[in-house]
């Protein structure tokens, strides 16, 4: 498989983080699909490509390197700039639920650490994605 767009490697770590849980829930999905649409790092993305790219992303867990091969990819297509970014996603995209299970905790600490996110960064954004996804 060759190496994803800046913007397919961000779909394929939303998809990752959907699926971590092994529950690709309606909320996370549609998620996935607002982030696509109203992000300006998607500008200039096909929107109609986002089911095409996540299931690249299912073929890409299934070979052998797994998720571990997966997380390598998608870092290389990011710059570091954009990799606080996917963190930033795959946190919201854990949260979209309301609630961060096990599996998915264990992804964004493979993903905080092999993406070398700074501890500052990753502080705010888990902070922030909590209070946007507050209830009332």
């Amino acid at each position: 498989m060759s190496k994803p767009t800046p913007q397919e490697a961000l779909v394929y770590l939303m998809v990752i983080m959907s699926a971590s849980d092994r529950d690709m829930g309606d909320e996370e999905l549609a998620r996935i699909g607002a982030i696509v649409r109203t992000l300006p790092v998607f500008d200039g993305f096909d929107q109609s490509r986002t089911l095409a790219v996540a299931q690249e992303c299912q073929q890409l867990l299934q070979k052998e390197a797994g998720l571990g091969g997966a997380l390598t990819l998608i870092k290389a297509a990011l710059s570091d700039e954009l990799r606080e970014t996917a963190y930033a996603l795959a946190v919201d995209i854990a949260a979209a639920d309301l609630s961060v299970r096990d599996e998915e905790t264990r992804v964004l600490d493979l993903v905080r650490d092999r993406f070398d996110i700074d501890p500052l960064a990753v502080a705010a954004i888990e902070r922030a994605a909590a209070i946007r996804h507050r209830t009332a």
